[in-house]
């Protein structure tokens, strides 16, 4: 069915006859509403529906916002990503009763999930390869940000939305509503400030029964991949939070020494073990600080921290700035000098650091966040050499119809990617 109708949406994009996409879009609108599991509100194409799923009105901009014409957008709370996770674990535990049954030995599963893992990484590597070859071939390129997308939701405590944000995040960075530059002028379009090697297929490896901590080390291995294309650096694409743990661990590894870390969150996802999951988004940090990945650990945005968070903050000498304080410290967060002496810079933006005024298609909204030009303030007057970055916890199935939320991490990956690229 979604094959017959992107072929329709692909003639309405094409058409030239206003009357005939008009009658053609309302016929199809008359077969196939499509509705909410949950929530009773139905999208139809109509000749007033913006055609991008970001919410620009400029009709075939993009042959990516085809897809998206009239995608139903899942409920508002967390049935859809419980249904999807209790779904696949439910047709992964099926799988290997049947597996048991036929007595397939634990050996013969391991191969076989070598294999599955393998060639995730091949597609990803091959892919850094020919993005490398080419800058190098270019000349003059000290560093590009490289988008890698890893879109993990399982490790969430609350909603698992994040695992969708990849792809939208993508589709706004190249919606026709803006052009390709960032503020300080740099093109994305320029394969020196920007490329893409793709997402690691973590559900799809999850399928074959990897467990979380060989899938950490999968994730790991796939940004040394892209780092060592020279001058590649990750961009990373999350997700929930979870995933800082192991990129951060990668980029220490390869660089050979810890980085200073910028975290901008509500929370400082500091917990020792959160819900008796240690890999839970909500301890991503401790794993971080115990693995001596990182020098000095900047938490800013802070505004749902508890006791724990205060003492595991103190535990590991984290410096933490809580948003009730922001403006005493505003001065000097928009003038931070980070990564002497060390490898470099990471930059983690958790979305939900920002006012749920400006990004609501978050897992947790906790009002009283910063300004969207709060944090590029801070990102654009961050003096040092950052070698990697995340984007994480973006929920597209809590963002509005016309992907505000999506348009709002775009413009983070963009300025991101103008902070990298040297």
């Amino acid at each position: 069915m979604e094959e017959k109708l992107m072929g329709t949406k692909e003639k309405h994009a094409v058409d030239a006859g206003g009357s005939n996409r008009r009658r053609r879009a309302e016929s199809l609108s008359r077969r196939q509403p499509l509705r909410h599991t949950r929530r009773a509100r139905t999208r139809t194409l109509t000749p007033s529906r913006k055609w991008c799923a970001v919410g620009c009105s400029k009709r075939g901009h993009c042959a990516r916002s085809l897809a998206f014409l009239t995608v139903s957008l899942p409920p508002l709370d967390s049935s859809a990503s419980s249904v999807m996770g209790g779904a696949a674990a439910a047709g992964a535990a099926r799988w290997f009763q049947r597996l048991s049954a036929a007595r397939i030995s634990t050996e013969a599963l391991q191969r076989g999930q070598s294999r599955v893992i393998d060639a995730s990484l091949t597609l990803i590597r091959e892919r850094a390869k020919l993005k490398g070859e080419l800058l190098r071939a270019m000349g003059g390129v000290e560093a590009s940000a490289s988008l890698l997308g890893v879109p993990l939701g399982h490790n969430s405590s609350f909603l698992q939305g994040p695992a969708f944000a990849p792809p939208r995040i993508r589709e706004a960075i190249w919606c026709g509503s803006t052009n390709s530059s960032t503020e300080e002028g740099k093109e994305l379009n320029d394969p020196r400030v920007l490329t893409d090697v793709g997402d690691v297929p973590i559900q799809e490896i999850r399928d074959c029964g990897v467990e979380d901590d060989r899938l950490m080390h999968v994730i790991s291995e796939s940004v040394k991949t892209v780092m060592e294309e020279d001058p590649l650096r990750p961009l990373v694409l999350g997700g929930d939070h979870s995933i800082s743990y192991p990129v951060v661990r990668a980029v220490s590894e390869k660089l050979g020494g810890p980085v200073d870390i910028l975290h901008l969150d509500a929370h400082p996802d500091i917990y020792d073990c959160f819900e008796g999951n240690t890999y839970s988004h909500a301890s991503s940090f401790a794993r971080i600080m115990e693995g001596g990945y990182a020098r000095r650990l900047l938490q800013v945005g802070l505004r749902s921290i508890n006791k724990e968070g205060r003492e595991q903050g103190k535990r590991f000498g984290v410096e933490q700035y809580e948003m009730r304080t922001f403006s005493k410290d505003r001065e000097k967060l928009e003038n931070l000098k980070l990564g002497e002496g060390v490898k470099g810079v990471y930059v983690s933006v958790d979305v939900d650091c920002l006012d749920p005024a400006f990004a609501p298609g978050v897992s947790h909204i906790e009002p009283g966040g910063l300004s969207f030009r709060d944090v590029l303030n801070i990102l654009q007057n961050l003096q040092g050499d950052v070698v990697a970055a995340d984007v994480v916890e973006f929920n597209p199935q809590r963002d509005t119809v016309d992907g505000m939320t999506a348009m709002v991490a775009a413009k983070l990956v963009r300025e991101l990617s103008a902070k990298i690229s040297k």
